[in-house]
């Protein structure tokens, strides 16, 4: 339930046009919705700003029809991570305002208008190019709230100099996700070197001994940087969510339309 219809409802109810029973009933259909094999929270939005967001990994294509067409008809956008373009294909022919963003694994539908003041806010910093697929996961998310990252690609500690050439744009931003694979040190890095948020991402990229992301996981969570903080592995969805509503206090925005 978006606030609007909620102020709707209160409207009517005021001018006699509901009863409050009606309306308690109305509020509790349009709460949960319940499908044979998904149980849709449509008040998320009123309580975090956001619709549901799909994970379609291990969801056939036909449920994952039906829970983005239930979505979009609710609430007027989505947001599905982790989607191969063979599933979007066969979403698309369903559900043909859904695009697709390969380099993120994405689709995605009608995000919110661009916040100008909110433009490069956000940095997304990546340690290598094997990252980037996790780091437009979180700058996609990032968008769909109309925030626009700005993005810093392939500067890890194998080449730290390569910082400097973005330095203006990192202290210009209000909050950091930082991304690294590997043995996961840039978020320690940058953390030292700035006074502001950095929501470090662990990813799976590296040799044996990287296990996976474990690595890079337990680097970041034993950082002495102490304004870092650290989200699951390849999570660049948590990422970008946690940062734009972050930014969204900061600048005391009112929740996406």
């Amino acid at each position: 339930m978006k606030e609007t219809l909620l102020q709707n409802l209160l409207r009517q109810f005021r001018e006699g046009k509901l009863s409050e029973q009606e309306v308690i009933e109305r509020i509790k259909a349009a709460g949960l919705q319940s499908l044979e094999f998904a149980q849709l929270d449509h008040h998320r939005e009123l309580r975090q700003g956001f619709p549901e967001v799909v994970y379609c990994a291990g969801k056939t294509a036909e449920q994952v029809v039906e829970i983005s067409r239930r979505i979009l008809e609710r609430h007027g956008r989505l947001l599905a991570t982790r989607a191969s373009r063979e599933l979007y294909q066969q979403v698309h022919e369903q559900l043909p305002q859904v695009e697709y963003r390969e380099s993120a694994r994405c689709m995605f539908a009608f995000p919110a208008e661009v916040v100008e003041e909110a433009r490069d806010a956000i940095a997304i910093l990546t340690a290598g190019t094997s990252d980037i697929p996790v780091a437009e996961e979180a700058a996609l998310t990032c968008e769909m709230f109309g925030y626009l990252p700005r993005r810093i690609y392939d500067v890890g500690v194998a080449g730290l100099h390569r910082l400097n050439h973005h330095w203006e744009a990192i202290q210009r931003a209000r909050i950091l996700i930082v991304i690294a694979g590997m043995e996961g040190a840039l978020a320690s890095v940058v953390g030292g070197l700035v006074d502001k948020p950095v929501i470090a991402v662990p990813t799976s990229v590296g040799y044996g001994t990287s296990l996976g992301g474990l690595t890079a996981l337990f680097s970041m969570l034993n950082s002495c940087s102490s304004n870092v903080v650290v989200v699951n592995i390849d999570n660049g969805f948590g990422a970008g969510f946690t940062a734009s509503l972050i930014l969204r206090q900061i600048l005391n925005h009112a929740p996406p339309r």
